[in-house]
């Protein structure tokens, strides 16, 4: 995946607009009951960063990252302020947040995940760029301060000696979006200040 780890410009990417999106397929039946099934297995974000351009030099900026990121040729690191943590907007993460896995005695390899729960019902989340530096890691919710490592490009936790079997694992992070552009064209429009502004500037997640 052609990716380049460098998270677009925070004070733009905090105005802007989007959210997960699900693809579901729903056929209308002549008695007027319906038939649902999911395209998908996982959600994809989408978002529009044009609401986050306030300035001319945030305009500036904008099209600069377009113009590095050859447009949508490249992936880049996006932080979805809505969600961008393992606990609740308004806690602190914390090595007990969410749990990784579970130990067999030989497996040493973690992928960090989110899980969105709501009543019975529950969505694991692969979380594939955590911010670096802010991964705590807990066995049976005792705090590990080492042992282990992680990578910032995939997500996945390396233990230097594999959990015991048994053994509960979880962590704590901040997180961004792995996004590209969704579109290869900027429409610029100057006002008579000259301050400028995009109607539309259209990102999309890439799944892991």
């Amino acid at each position: 995946m052609a990716f380049h780890d460098v998270r677009f410009p925070d004070n733009i990417s905090r105005g802007a607009r989007g959210g997960p999106e699900r693809r579901t397929q729903i056929v209308e039946l002549a008695s007027g009951a319906e038939e649902r099934n999911a395209s998908w297995a996982n959600s994809r974000r989408r978002y529009d960063v044009a609401y986050g351009i306030r300035r001319a030099d945030d305009l500036a900026a904008v099209v600069a990252f377009f113009e590095a990121r050859n447009g949508r040729l490249y992936g880049f690191r996006f932080k979805d302020w809505a969600d961008f943590k393992s606990c609740l907007p308004s806690q602190i993460p914390g090595p007990a947040d969410q749990l990784i896995g579970t130990g067999d005695g030989s497996t040493t390899q973690f992928q960090l995940t989110k899980r969105y729960t709501s009543g019975a019902q529950s969505w694991t989340r692969i979380i594939a760029k955590p911010v670096a530096g802010t991964v705590t890691i807990a066995l049976n919710g005792v705090p590990q301060p080492s042992g282990w490592s992680v990578s910032p490009a995939t997500g996945l936790v390396t233990f230097a000696t594999a959990p015991a079997a048994g053994a509960t694992l979880t962590a704590g992070f901040d997180f961004d979006v792995p996004v590209r552009f969704d579109t290869d064209t900027l429409d610029i429009t100057l006002d008579l200040e000259r301050l400028g502004s995009i109607p539309s500037i259209p990102l999309t997640e890439i799944r892991p």
